[in-house]
């Protein structure tokens, strides 16, 4: 007798497509991939601009990747519906911003899983591109985007900081461009016990002027609640500090605390660090 905790097996609920406004329709297993069938839910077959109800015109196929099944890049393959009014003679197609923006080549539930993977598991941009079946810059391209709206065009991020750290961090690993950038936490939530800390920010370059320039583009009030300026050795990151935030203390982050303390004690002793490099 099947148990009352469990509901009738749906793909559509499995794969998360009923939030996307879809319907599976069909299923294809191959050795490196998932591709299932779609249809839009809502029929949206009233005229976008008179009103009038619309004539359905054939269909049109609109593919995503989705977030991966089993490991396994997943393709969502969606039969949108045509219609042309009969009043007006106006052309459209279903709607489907609930899955994913115009244009998008990754699903909202595609797109929410790369960011996951990015920040939670730590992956690489070339890892998460694999597994969602894209290139580098498809996948790269969708989740910049994605995080800009989510943070950067948060005008609420910078509400009530009073202890931030900043530190580079290498982004790009090909010979053109900067490959360091600045990265700037919000420490605040660890110093009082309420949370972890969040990214405030990440600017391109590494030197004094780069996080001096990010400060001096805060507004008076909010340096003035900075009470204290985590980092580690580099002394351009301490000046742009002092000058730009004269009020607070300047403190090396624990991690470079022991790693300082660690350099010197391989130098005493004349041995390997755990990265089999001689410390000189």
């Amino acid at each position: 007798m099947p148990d009352a905790t469990f509901n009738t097996p749906d793909l559509t609920s499995f794969a998360r497509l009923d939030e996307l406004g879809l319907e599976a329709t069909g299923q294809r297993l191959e050795p490196r991939r998932v591709m299932l069938a779609c249809r839009v839910v809502e029929p949206d077959d009233w005229c976008h601009r008179c009103g009038s109800p619309g004539t359905p015109r054939g269909t049109v196929i609109r593919r995503l990747a989705h977030e991966p099944l089993g490991w396994r890049p997943t393709t969502l393959q969606i039969t949108v519906r045509r219609y042309r009014c009969a009043e007006c003679a106006h052309v459209w197609r279903q709607d489907t911003t609930q899955a994913a923006q115009p244009r998008a080549k990754l699903s909202r539930r595609g797109l929410r899983w790369a960011l996951e993977a990015l920040v939670i598991q730590h992956l690489t941009v070339a890892r998460v591109a694999e597994s969602l079946g894209v290139r580098w810059n498809t996948a790269n391209d969708a989740v910049l985007a994605e995080g800009k709206r989510l943070l950067i065009n948060d005008p609420h991020r910078f509400d009530n900081v009073t202890t931030i750290g900043v530190d580079e961090h290498v982004w790009r690993h090909t010979r053109g461009g900067d490959k360091y950038v600045t990265v700037i936490i919000d420490l605040t939530p660890l110093r009082t016990g309420t949370g972890p800390a969040r990214l405030l920010d990440m600017v391109e370059g590494r030197s004094k002027q780069v996080f001096k320039t990010w400060l001096a583009e805060r507004d008076q009030a909010w340096r003035d609640k900075v009470e204290v300026v985590a980092m580690d050795g580099f002394t351009g990151f301490k000046t742009a500090a002092e000058e730009e935030l004269p009020q607070a203390a300047a403190v090396m982050d624990p991690f470079h605390v022991v790693r300082v303390r660690h350099e010197a004690l391989c130098v005493r002793m004349g041995v390997r660090d755990p990265c089999g490099l001689v410390v000189a």
